[in-house]
């Protein structure tokens, strides 16, 4: 199923190729999958989870490390 869904990278991910991921979303998910590796594995979150990931990861962000 995942090889019909529409993939897309973040708007952040450089032109260069590396570390980045991308996204699908379906009814009820939200798939990501490594982008070096379309063929490879997939994770499936619910769209609430997914929510408060992208939540923590820019709080995380926004906080100075020491």
């Amino acid at each position: 199923m995942t090889s019909r869904l529409a993939w897309f990278t973040s708007s952040y991910s450089g032109s260069e190729g590396g570390d980045c991921v991308e996204v699908a979303h379906a009814p009820g998910a939200v798939h990501v999958r490594d982008s070096k590796d379309p063929a490879g594995p997939a994770l499936a979150f619910t769209g609430e989870a997914w929510t408060a990931f992208v939540a923590f990861v820019a709080d995380s962000a926004a906080t100075p490390v020491e």
